[in-house]
C-alpha cells in the first residue's frame, strides 16, 4: 500500500513540477530569474506588471483566446452532437469505415495542413480574422468529439426514445427533451476538451494572423521581448503562462465531478 501512494506521489510530482517552477519563476524579480532556490526570495510581481503593460497586447490577447476557444467549443458541440447521435442510432453499411475515417482525419499534424490553409486563406480574404483561427480548430477536435460522443451515444439504449414517442413525442421532441439531457455528462466533458484544445492551439494562429489586436494568448507569449528585441522576458514569459493556465484550471476544478462522470459513462453495464 505504500509502495502504491509512494508511486501516485511520484507521478504527481513528476506531472506538476513544470507547473510550480512557472508559478515560481513569475514571482521572482527579473535579476533573480536564474536563481535556483525552491521559493522566490523577494517576492516579487514585477513579471506580471510587465505581462499586462499596454504595450504587449497581453489583456486582449486573452479576450481573443475566449473568442475563439468559445465559438470553437460552441460550434463544435452542434456538429459533434447531431453527427454522433446519427452515427449511433442509424444503421448503415460502412459506419465503420465512416467513423474510423472520422478519427483518422485526427491524426494529421496542424502543421502539414499550414501551407493549403495560408493559400486558402489568402484566396478568400481570410487572413487576420477569427475565422482563421476558429474554422481550423474546428476540423482539428471534431473528430475526436464525434468519436466520444458516438460511444456516449451508444450506451444509451434506444427504449428511450421508443417510449418518449409512445407518450406522444416527434423523433426530434424525443431527441431535444429525453435524449440530450441524460447525454449532459458527455456532452459537458466533450465541450471541456475542446475548449482545452482551442485555448492551447498555437500554430495555426501564429501563422494566419499577424495583426496584435488579433493574436491569441499563447501567441502574443511567445513573442513577448524584453528592454531589447534580442532578449527573452523569461520572467514575463512565465507569468503570462500562470495566467493563461488558470481559467482552465479554474474550469476542471468546478466540473471535475462531470468531467468524470462523462469519461466513465458507460464504462460498465
Amino acid at each position: 500500500m505504500r509502495a502504491r501512494y509512494l508511486g501516485i506521489g511520484a507521478i504527481v510530482v513528476y506531472c506538476l513540477a513544470p507547473f510550480y517552477w512557472m508559478l515560481v519563476s513569475s514571482l521572482r524579480r527579473t535579476n533573480d530569474i536564474f536563481d535556483s532556490g525552491p521559493l522566490p526570495d523577494p517576492l516579487s510581481l514585477e513579471s506580471y506588471r510587465a505581462a499586462f503593460a499596454a504595450h504587449n497586447g497581453f489583456l486582449r490577447s486573452l479576450l481573443n483566446s475566449f473568442i475563439v476557444a468559445g465559438t470553437t467549443t460552441v460550434l463544435v458541440l452542434i456538429f459533434a452532437t447531431f453527427t454522433a447521435y446519427a452515427l449511433a442510432r442509424l444503421e448503415f453499411r460502412g459506419k465503420g469505415v465512416v467513423l474510423a475515417l472520422i478519427i483518422a482525419t485526427s491524426m494529421f499534424p496542424g502543421i502539414s495542413l499550414l501551407v493549403p490553409l495560408l493559400q486558402l486563406f489568402s484566396q478568400i480574404g481570410w487572413i487576420n480574422t477569427y475565422q482563421a483561427m476558429i474554422v481550423p480548430n474546428i476540423g482539428g477536435v471534431l473528430p475526436l468529439a464525434v468519436w466520444n460522443l458516438t460511444a456516449f451515444f451508444r450506451q444509451m439504449p434506444s427504449e428511450l426514445e421508443e417510449a418518449a414517442q409512445i407518450d406522444g413525442c416527434t423523433p426530434t421532441g424525443a431527441f431535444r427533451r429525453v435524449i440530450l439531457p441524460l447525454a449532459a455528462p458527455g456532452v459537458f466533458t466533450t465541450a471541456i476538451i475542446t475548449f482545452i484544445a482551442a485555448w492551447n492551439e498555437f500554430i495555426i494562429a501564429l501563422s494566419v494572423v499577424n495583426d496584435n489586436t488579433l493574436k491569441t494568448a499563447p501567441v502574443i507569449t511567445s513573442q513577448f521581448t524584453g528592454t531589447t528585441t534580442f532578449d527573452s522576458p523569461f520572467g514575463t514569459q512565465m507569468a503570462a503562462g500562470v495566467i493563461v493556465t488558470i481559467p482552465l484550471v479554474i474550469l476542471v476544478l468546478l466540473f471535475q465531478r462531470r468531467i468524470v462522470t462523462g469519461l466513465t459513462a458507460g464504462g460498465v453495464k
